[in-house]
């Protein structure tokens, strides 16, 4: 089984959720805000893909972030800024087991998928 990973109130993990319930594919949804996110997930989550394809610069975390957190970005900065605060993680993210799917596309999804 899939999971998905991102915020119930995300209107991108909505649609993400709705086109995975309308194409019949079964899936678990954890989030972040509720279920938490430990620093082993992170670790996976940056280890299947690249750490600033997993940060969300347009989020409104981001912009509140101070200028010395946003500049001189490491991996090992970047993951404990997510960790601290996971609404920078780009939303959502699919686990399908084999692959990560970052955001949400439904062509993207209809390819993968």
């Amino acid at each position: 089984m899939h999971t998905l990973y991102g915020i119930k109130n995300c209107d991108t993990c909505k649609k993400s959720r709705k086109w995975l319930d309308e194409n019949g594919i079964a899936y678990q949804f954890h989030d972040f805000r509720t279920d938490g996110l430990t620093p082993a997930q992170l670790n996976d989550f940056a280890t299947r893909a690249d750490w600033n394809t997993l940060l969300n610069r347009s989020s409104t975390s981001w912009r509140q972030l101070s200028a010395e957190q946003q500049t001189d970005l490491t991996a090992n900065k970047t993951l404990q800024l997510m960790l601290n605060t996971p609404t920078l993680i780009k939303r959502p993210i699919l686990d399908t087991g084999d692959k990560l799917i970052i955001g949400f596309k439904a062509g993207h999804y209809q390819c993968e998928l």
